[in-house]
């Protein structure tokens, strides 16, 4: 699904990625960790094409296409999809009014009223959402799991293949978290889809089971293993020095 090679990105002449590469399959849960200041998050801007992020150098294919050459509207239609660590407030802009005209943009075809609400209806209760949300503005004085919670409403609407959760546990009570996670784990069971997880906790993890766990270091992974290697940065941290794990070449 997504291939990242050689990917080198710098901010205000500041290298931030340094020959980064990443395969991600169809179907599969990939967890990006490093100590804050490593370029976790610069992936997902990258990935949806924010302008202050200059590629350097590198290429990034999604679906068999060139995903440079698009802008990040067109990169949204291909189905990627990133949920922001702190969603952004659009005031005066309901959540209804935005996913129909998306859902309709997407599916190519006018829906009436009726068709709207009863997906709009079937969302909620597959992601476990209040149907208040609906009718919020979008993000409009929400708390931090209150906003991603509306983010999950979005990502049950539109379907993307490609899902980028950007410490999506950040700023999130346990209760709210368990509801984030158990939605997420329904949305990859019931989609044809891939995950892409950049966290610093294993909570998120161990409810989801990725196949794969990356370590960031100097702007490359440097450390690959299953979901059990975020268990062993979280008890000894990442400068551990006993039973390090080798770099597993599992592109």
């Amino acid at each position: 699904m997504l291939e990242i090679k050689n990917l080198s990105v710098k901010v205000n002449d500041k290298i931030i990625l340094n020959n980064f590469n990443l395969t991600i399959k169809d179907r599969e849960i990939h967890a990006l960790m490093g100590l804050n200041g490593t370029g976790k998050s610069t992936i997902c801007k990258v990935l949806m094409g924010d302008l202050d992020y200059e590629v350097t150098s590198g290429s990034i294919t999604f679906d068999n296409q060139d995903l440079l050459k698009l802008d990040t509207t067109n990169r949204a239609r291909l189905g990627i999809f990133l949920i922001n660590q702190n969603p952004p407030e659009i005031e005066g802009v309901k959540n209804s009014e935005m996913l129909k005209i998306a859902v309709e943009s997407i599916k190519g075809k006018h829906l009436n009223a009726f068709e709207f609400a009863n997906l709009m209806n079937k969302v909620c209760e597959e992601a476990c959402i209040d149907k208040s949300f609906i009718h919020r503005g979008i993000n409009e004085n929400m708390s931090g799991g209150e906003r991603k919670k509306n983010e999950l409403m979005h990502l049950f609407v539109l379907e993307p293949k490609l899902v980028l959760l950007d410490e999506i546990d950040s700023g999130v009570d346990i209760d709210n978290l368990n509801v984030i996670s158990n939605s997420l784990k329904k949305y990859f069971e019931n989609h044809d889809c891939s995950f892409l997880i950049i966290t610093h906790h294993t909570n998120i993890l161990n409810k989801l089971k990725p196949d794969y766990v990356h370590i960031l270091k100097d702007g490359s992974i440097c450390e690959t293993g299953d979901y059990l290697l975020a268990d062993e940065i979280e008890n000894k941290g990442y400068n551990r020095t006993n039973n390090v794990r080798k770099k597993n070449n599992y592109e």
